[in-house]
């Protein structure tokens, strides 16, 4: 297994297959431009088999901490340790990068998450409620 930062635009959508909905050109390569973005892809024998997202976060009075925003891994290639590794390709990134934490929200019954999570060195913090708001996706109001 090879796990490799994302680059180009092409390359984040070789994994339309790993994302809740389809990708679109114009937001991987917004994705790419935007500082503290990144994007690791697990390859195994050439063929994209799961990646990890994170968003580096800054506070004026905290720093950068890494969210890891999303990990997916191809059903064929799950329970083989490719999720471990890409966590922990992640934090190593964030160490490199400066960041003091990492972190990542995960709902309290999702046990493969938590496991993976725990398997790379993460720990509980915590109950906490997650709060979104829903906009339209075009700038406008709320949807209802």
């Amino acid at each position: 297994m090879n796990i490799l930062p994302a680059t180009t635009a092409a390359e984040l959508l070789a994994v339309a297959h790993l994302y809740d909905a389809e990708p679109r050109p114009e937001w991987a390569a917004r994705f790419l431009a935007a500082d503290g973005h990144l994007m690791l892809i697990a390859y195994v024998d050439g063929v994209p088999a799961g990646f990890v997202s994170g968003i580096e976060m800054l506070h004026p009075d905290k720093g950068t901490e890494m969210c890891l925003y999303e990990l997916s891994v191809d059903e064929p290639y799950r329970r083989r340790g490719i999720g471990r590794e890409l966590t922990r390709a992640l934090a190593a990134e964030a160490r490199g990068r400066g960041c003091y934490d990492m972190w990542v929200g995960v709902e309290r019954d999702n046990e493969a998450a938590l496991a993976t999570y725990r398997s790379a060195g993460a720990s509980g913090d915590g109950v906490f409620a997650m709060m979104t708001w829903e906009f339209d996706g075009t700038g406008g109001g709320a949807t209802a």
